[in-house]
């Protein structure tokens, strides 16, 4: 069966990168979505293993749309009762881009009578509406006169991983953090540093990423265990499999921010997370504290002056690239930014860069190549004592 598979813009080839290393056949990439064909164990694992997905969603209708009506007699066609029952909850979620619909919230209403009404003629009573937490999460897209039907198999965001018991102003999401990890390509090989770690976010999804721990594996629970085919037997085989894939990390994760409150939102957000073994915290500033010998991966997300403002932005900026610089030699460096013009004053060359959004801001992720003079042997990285 083909699935859908939606991300944020700019991460949709990782997302089909870690599809194809699952063993799911990729057959499209969207914008913002990866379509793959997938048995009922694959649409577990990937419900389980996906580090850069939101959703995974299941197709069960498609068809021509340009009025009231057409969309009404099309959702009004499927027989709901194959998916759920009357003593589940629903509720119905839209994505419109048409000429022919400009009201989201309308076209929602629209499929969700079509869908009460079906119950209601064909067993005289008709199950309830939960915008909360409904067992079943039924998805509308029109795009154009395309509309499509879809079932969501995740349920909650894939983002919400369940370890995030502890936050700071404008955390990074989940999905985003483990991005910027993969788009790297850093998989545990290095120390990795990350000297505004805020909430935590980038060191506990690298940690999961090195020690191959699969990042939903805390949650409670998915859409598609309140599904009439829902295995538990195979969810519970595919969770044991998952858990023994684990691995040890050979190097350290250091987490720093100047702030001592983002210091313990990061501390009770790694013991949640099973990673606190991987990390070192310290209330440190950047500037002022001299990186882990030899050499490694540094990944900062420093404010962009928009939601977080800073009383200098262009200083602020000098001084991260003057830091890089100065206490780096033997790193790759990577920077998150979706400040255009205060990037500029890092004052160095970018080896690669990676169009990504952080929310609705239009970021870019930088790498650099640190190194003095001439490029330099990479040193021996200290591994972990044990």
């Amino acid at each position: 069966m083909e699935y859908i598979a939606t991300t944020f813009q700019g991460l949709e080839e990782i997302l089909a990168k870690e599809l194809t290393a699952l063993g799911a056949e990729v057959t499209q990439i969207y914008t913002r979505a990866v379509g793959f064909i997938a048995d009922k164990a694959m649409l577990y694992k990937a419900n389980l293993h996906l580090r850069t997905a939101i959703r995974i969603l299941q197709p069960i209708s498609r068809f021509d749309v340009n009025s009231d009506q057409q969309l009404y007699q099309a959702a009004y066609d499927i027989n709901w009762t194959d998916y759920f029952d009357l003593s589940q909850t629903f509720a119905v979620q839209s994505a419109i881009h048409s000429p022919y619909f400009n009201h989201s919230q309308y076209v929602a209403l629209k499929v969700k009578d079509a869908i009460v009404d079906k119950f209601r003629n064909k067993l005289g009573s008709r199950p309830n509406v939960r915008l909360d937490n409904p067992d079943v999460r039924i998805h509308i897209h029109i795009s154009g006169t395309t509309g499509s039907l879809l079932l969501d198999s995740s349920g909650e965001s894939l983002h919400k991983r369940g370890y995030r018991v502890a936050t700071t102003e404008a955390p990074l999401n989940e999905v985003l953090a483990a991005g910027l990890v993969l788009i790297s390509g850093w998989k545990g090989e290095t120390n990795l540093i990350d000297p505004m770690c805020g909430s935590g976010t980038i060191a506990i999804e690298a940690a999961m990423v090195a020690a191959n721990i699969a990042p939903n594996i805390n949650r409670q629970s998915f859409g598609f265990q309140r599904w009439k085919d829902y295995d538990a037997e195979l969810w519970e085989q595919t969770k044991q499999a998952a858990i023994a894939q684990q691995r040890d990390m050979e190097h350290w994760i250091y987490a720093h921010d100047v702030l001592p409150s983002a210091i313990e939102a990061t501390k009770q957000n790694i013991e949640k997370a099973g990673v606190d073994e991987f990390v070192k915290l310290g209330v440190k500033d950047f500037e002022h504290t001299p990186a882990p010998a030899g050499a490694g991966l540094v990944i900062v997300n420093p404010p962009y002056d928009l939601r977080l403002p800073i009383d200098d932005a262009n200083a602020f900026y000098r001084m991260i690239g003057d830091t890089l610089k100065k206490n780096y030699n033997g790193y790759k460096a990577w920077i998150l930014s979706g400040n255009k013009d205060a990037i500029k004053n890092v004052g160095l060359k970018a080896a690669r860069r990676h169009t990504l959004y952080n929310g609705p801001v239009d970021c870019k992720f930088y790498q650099y190549e640190l190194y003095s003079g001439k490029k330099k042997v990479e040193e021996e990285v200290p591994a972990i004592e044990k």
